[in-house]
């Protein structure tokens, strides 16, 4: 299957589970459906010295962005 721009498919259920219930694996795979949107918020345009732009992941933007979908992801309530 190859990848589309945007990826429309959902996360399996048990997967979002684990993932809730702290399975560092199942965090890993939410973060990586996640990894394209993540990166195209964190994409941000830089100047070089003739004024051209560039653009460029800002990491700091990334990993503020994946930090808070794990925490997310952690508070996430199965009840509800």
């Amino acid at each position: 299957m190859g990848k589309d721009k945007h990826n429309t498919r959902l996360l399996p259920f048990p997967i979002i589970e684990s993932a809730a219930g702290g399975d560092i694996i199942a965090i890993n795979q939410v973060l990586n459906h996640y990894k394209g949107y993540i990166t195209a918020l964190s994409t941000r345009p830089l100047l070089d010295e003739y004024g051209r732009p560039h653009f460029c992941v800002d990491e700091e933007i990334r990993r503020t962005l994946e930090t808070k979908l794990i925490v997310k992801i952690l508070q996430f309530n199965m009840a509800a």
